[in-house]
């Protein structure tokens, strides 16, 4: 490991934990399912760490951060890191191990709800948000940290521990439902939290720790001025510490804005600035007072994105900025959790793709390489003129997205299309239905898998999918729902299913990256003009359809989901791209309409990922995320209903959005705010069919008919019946048949106790 006294310094802000080929993922669901031990677990957790920094030690890198491994969520490793456990959960602290009751508040169990899985700063990862009341008492518990710093220590390497600052660790967090003192806040625990940091800086030092990393992502959104001012005083008095290391504050996924000078003005050693998502020219930096007395970790390599960095326009950015910050480290503007760790693994990305992107162990490999030339100069290979591959543009693509006009994006009026669709669909007062994937089973994703390698003809794969479906369709009948979905269970994820039918898509076989937990995702590279050479659905959903009498739902994506879990191109802005995928769903819904689909389902659970994180910026977003879902949706005829399913938010802007999309029906995902919904029902914000999901998809806990009737009660005292459905929150991919079908039964006798007291109301007033 190199050493700041080489020149300028490298780093990265974190790093992939869930192993390169997922080996942490296969161990928690072996531990999971009793089928692995603890000792199992931890071993493979503790080979995962080590081997990180060990390979990032041999980089080059000057500083290596360390505590950046999770079993499952690095924010709420960060609260009990402080001793924050949830009121609610105290009862079982006696009963369980303490890895058990970590998993516990991941995952729940029957009689305790799992706590609140929240988007993570317009990314795809998830975390689980800590819950707090006016009771609430911090108690540091170091140890886990210590052993680590300690072991790499001991092999020679010195870590710089990272850590959730504690503004945003209180920001991040919410009032626990255990709360009874009215306007409590969780920003009012501040001072009682503090002190701990300070013991844990005490106790670093102690063990030869010479600098520790607080990121501060909460302060790249809008702030008020309290909160900025409680930033102000952290770091005033955290920096005051009687005993502590060099202190390194970040802010990852954007640009610091009103707090960077409140920060620059502390006695803090180091602030790391995301230059990706909020550059800063020389000139900015050099007016911000205080800067120049800092250790600037210059954020110039994507953590979010698998392009490679522009080396020679980067390198002359860097000497720009140590023009006015002298003392500067080349580093990555966030984590690189969001990236998978290694193209070199992979052997079926195109070539000209492929010389044009960096993974987790490409990106380090950049940053050492960037202050190297920035210390000693380019080495020679880097003056030869850089590379510019141009994709060839797509001649029909173009001409058909110049030909959209405004009315391409227009349906017929929502009274008159909710007619036709009764008149079609006769379906009954608050309909049941799922929203669309069901349990993938060893022995489909292994027929998948053996389709992908030849060793399965395509004829022995359409069978083993079909028996599959047909068994999803029976169990759904014999449920009672009211409108199927065929179980997905072609689909390896719900975009990289469609990106490989595209053109204009790579895909990736090892590009794994973690979304929460133990659930990973592939995200493919969109990198040319989309093109959908044959239909993409039809051939399932039609199946599905012909053994049943009940409406089969056709499952698609949306084009903004496709853009925010995808790597998109750089050469055009966001909107012509989603536009070029709008067109493409628009040509599939066509298709399912021939085949005589009668509802069909287009996803949008990511439209809140790509929205700005300051206001500046959300009202164009917003407008052409609308835009592109009407675009796809736009060719629909009035007696089709279509439904999506997305992320609520309590924001204005995100409501009218979500009113604009016009869609027929909007399932959204509010289990734990549904009341959010509610309001907007009861303001008649939410004017059209409505889903407000009633239970948690991804927990294993099962809901009981009255919790799910009283909140389907609740949203019926604001809508009507025939607005109204039930359905949980999310597809039901990751949960077991023994999980699902209690669940979905017990939704059911919900929906019907709910008709049935309406119709005798209906009686009594006749």
């Amino acid at each position: 490991m190199a050493t700041l006294a080489d020149g300028y310094g490298s780093s990265i802000l974190g790093y992939p934990r869930i192993g390169p080929r997922r080996e942490l993922k296969f161990a928690l669901e072996a531990y999971w399912h009793g089928e692995g031990t603890r000792d199992e677990l931890v071993a493979v957790a503790r080979e995962l760490q080590e081997n990180t920094w060990r390979e990032l030690a041999a980089t080059g890198l000057t500083q290596v951060p360390g505590n950046t491994f999770s079993y499952y969520d690095h924010v709420l490793d960060n609260a009990l890191l402080f001793g924050a456990l949830p009121e609610r959960f105290r009862p079982l602290a006696d009963e369980l191990d303490p890895l058990d009751l970590y998993f516990t508040l991941c995952r729940g169990r029957e009689d305790f709800p799992p706590l609140e899985l929240v988007r993570w700063f317009g990314s795809n990862y998830h975390y689980r948000q800590p819950e707090l009341d006016e009771n609430t008492v911090f108690e540091l518990n170091s140890a886990a940290v210590l052993d680590e710093f300690e072991r790499a220590k001991a092999e020679g390497i010195e870590l710089r521990p990272v850590v959730l600052g504690p503004v945003s660790l209180l920001l991040l967090s919410k009032v626990a439902p255990t709360s009874t003192k009215e306007g409590f806040r969780t920003l009012d625990l501040l001072d009682a939290l503090l002190p701990e940091y300070e013991k844990l800086f005490e106790q670093l030092a102690r063990a030869g720790a010479t600098c520790v990393q607080l990121d501060e992502p909460s302060f790249t959104e809008d702030r008020s001025e309290e909160e900025l001012a409680a930033l102000g005083r952290t770091y005033d008095a955290l920096s005051h510490a009687p005993l502590r290391p060099r202190l390194l504050v970040t802010g990852p996924y954007g640009h610091l804005g009103e707090a960077l000078p409140i920060l620059a003005a502390s006695k803090i050693e180091a602030i790391g600035l995301d230059l990706v998502n909020g550059r800063m020219s020389a000139d900015e930096l050099a007016a911000v007072p205080g800067l120049k007395r800092k250790r600037i970790y210059a954020g110039v390599v994507d953590g979010r994105n698998v392009w490679k960095v522009d080396r020679h326009r980067t390198l002359d950015y860097l000497k720009s900025l140590a023009a006015v910050a002298p003392d500067l480290v080349v580093s990555t503007s966030s984590s690189l959790l969001h990236v998978p760790y290694d193209l070199l693994v992979e052997y079926d990305i195109p070539g000209d793709v492929a010389d044009r992107l960096a993974f987790a162990k490409q990106k380090v490999g950049e940053v050492v390489s960037l202050a190297k030339a920035l210390t000693t100069g380019a080495e020679e290979r880097w003056r030869k003129p850089p590379v510019s591959v141009h994709f060839k543009q797509k001649h029909t693509v173009r001409a058909r997205l110049n030909a959209v006009t405004p009315a391409h994006r227009v349906r017929a009026p929502y009274e008159e299309r909710r007619a036709a669709q009764q008149k079609r669909l006769d379906l009954p007062p608050v309909p049941v239905t799922t929203l669309g994937s069901f349990p993938q089973t060893a022995e489909i994703r292994r027929a998948r898998a053996e389709l992908g390698h030849g060793r399965m003809s395509y004829g022995e794969y359409v069978k083993r999918i079909q028996e599959e479906i047909e068994s999803t369709t029976r169990l759904q009948e014999d449920i009672g729902l009211d409108v199927l979905a065929h179980g997905e269970h072609e689909r390896n994820d719900m975009v990289q299913y469609f990106a490989e039918l595209m053109e204009g898509f790579a895909t990736t076989h090892f590009g794994w990256v973690q979304a929460y937990g133990s659930r990973c995702t592939r995200p493919p590279i969109l990198y040319g003009d989309i093109v959908r050479p044959k239909p993409m659905t039809v051939e399932w959903i039609s199946f599905a359809q012909s053994l049943t009498d009940k409406p089969v739902k056709g499952m698609l994506t949306g084009p903004v989901t496709m853009l925010a879990r995808s790597y998109v191109r750089q050469d055009q802005p966001l909107h012509e791209t989603a536009d070029q995928l709008a067109l493409a769903i628009r040509d599939e819904i066509a298709d399912l309409e021939r085949a005589g689909i009668a509802i069909i389902q287009v996803d949008e659970p990511a439209i809140r990922e790509l929205l700005p994180l300051r206001q500046d910026g959300r009202s164009e977003y917003l407008d052409w995320a609308v835009d592109a879902f009407r675009l796809a949706t736009g060719g629909a005829k009035p007696e089709t209903q279509i439904h999506t399913h997305l992320t609520y938010s309590g924001q204005a802007s995100v409501v009218d959005a979500i009113e604009r999309l016009d869609a027929d029906v909007t399932a959204i995902v509010a289990t734990r705010s549904i009341r959010w919904v509610l309001e907007a029902i009861k303001d008649r914000a939410l004017s059209h069919g409505v889903g407000p999901g009633v239970y948690e998809s991804r927990s294993a806990r099962i809901p009981d008919i009255d919790e799910l009737d009283e909140l389907l009660s609740e949203a019926a005292e604001s809508v009507e019946l025939d607005r109204l459905w039930a359905n949980p929150d999310g597809g039901l991919k990751t949960r077991h048949h023994w999980q699902l079908e209690p669940s979905l039964r017990n939704l059911v006798a919900a929906a019907r106790r709910l008709r049935r007291r309406a119709a005798h109301r209906s009686d009594q007033a006749g």
